[in-house]
C-alpha cells in the first residue's frame, strides 16, 4: 500500500511544522544557554580554587608573624578547607541551598584573607619580603578574576533564566524539565568587594 503524493507532502509538511515549532519554543536554545551558564560556573570555581591554592603560600610568609596573626592564619586555613570541601556540580546550579552554602564558605575565606593581609602590614619584615609582594599581587589578580567570572556567570544565568521563563521558550523548557538557575550572591556585607591587599611597601 503506497501513500499518495498529497499524503506524503502532508506528512513532510507536518514534520517540518513540528520541527519549526520545537525550534521556536526554545527546545534547542534552552540547553544551549544552560550549558553556557555551566561553563561560566566552571570559571567561577576555577578562580576560587586558584585563590585557595595560594593559601599555603601565606603559611610560609606568616612564619615570621606574631601569635595573633598565626591565629588568623589558622582561621583562614580552616575556611579554605571548608570552602574547598563544598563542590557544586552543574546539576546543583538550580539548588538555592547549595549555592548559599558555597557562597557562605567563600565569603568566610574572603574575610579571613582580608584580615590576614591587613594584619601583615604591621610587620615591615613581611611586607618588604619579595615573596609577600608576589603573593599579594597574585591574590589581587585572583580576586579580580573571581569578580569577573562571577559577573559573567550571573549574566549567563540571567540569559538562561529569561529564556526558560518567557514564551514561547518556556514550552521547550517545560518539555525538557529545565528549571531556573541560581545566580551567585555574596552572603556577607561587602563580600562582593575584593579585600584590600595593598601593603605598606
Amino acid at each position: 500500500m503506497t501513500l499518495s503524493n498529497a499524503a506524503r507532502k502532508g506528512r513532510i509538511l507536518l514534520v517540518g511544522l513540528a520541527a519549526l515549532s520545537l525550534a521556536a519554543c526554545g527546545f534547542n536554545s534552552v540547553p544551549t544557554k544552560q550549558e553556557a551558564a555551566k561553563a561560566k560556573w566552571a570559571d567561577v570555581e576555577a578562580n576560587f580554587q586558584r585563590r585557595a591554592n595560594l593559601v599555603p603560600n601565606l603559611a610560609a610568609v606568616a612564619k615570621g608573624a606574631a601569635e595573633q596573626e598565626k591565629e588568623i592564619l589558622t582561621g583562614v586555613t580552616e575556611a579554605r578547607a571548608k570552602a574547598t570541601s563544598i563542590q557544586i556540580t552543574g546539576d546543583d546550579l538550580g539548588d538555592p541551598a547549595k549555592m548559599e552554602q558555597f557562597s557562605q564558605a567563600q565569603s568566610q575565606l574572603s574575610a579571613g584573607l582580608g584580615r590576614l593581609m591587613a594584619s601583615f602590614e604591621a610587620y615591615p619584615n613581611i611586607t618588604s619580603n619579595e615573596n609577600y609582594r608576589m603573593l599579594q599581587s597574585q591574590l589581587e589578580g585572583t580576586e579580580n578574576r573571581i569578580a569577573v567570572s562571577i559577573r559573567d556567570y550571573n549574566a549567563a544565568v540571567q540569559d538562561y533564566n529569561t529564556e526558560v521563563r518567557t514564551f514561547p521558550s518556556m514550552i521547550g523548557a517545560q518539555l525538557r524539565g529545565a528549571d531556573p538557575l541560581v545566580p551567585y550572591k555574596a552572603t556577607t556585607p561587602n563580600a562582593d568587594v575584593a579585600p584590600s591587599l595593598e601593603g605598606k611597601l
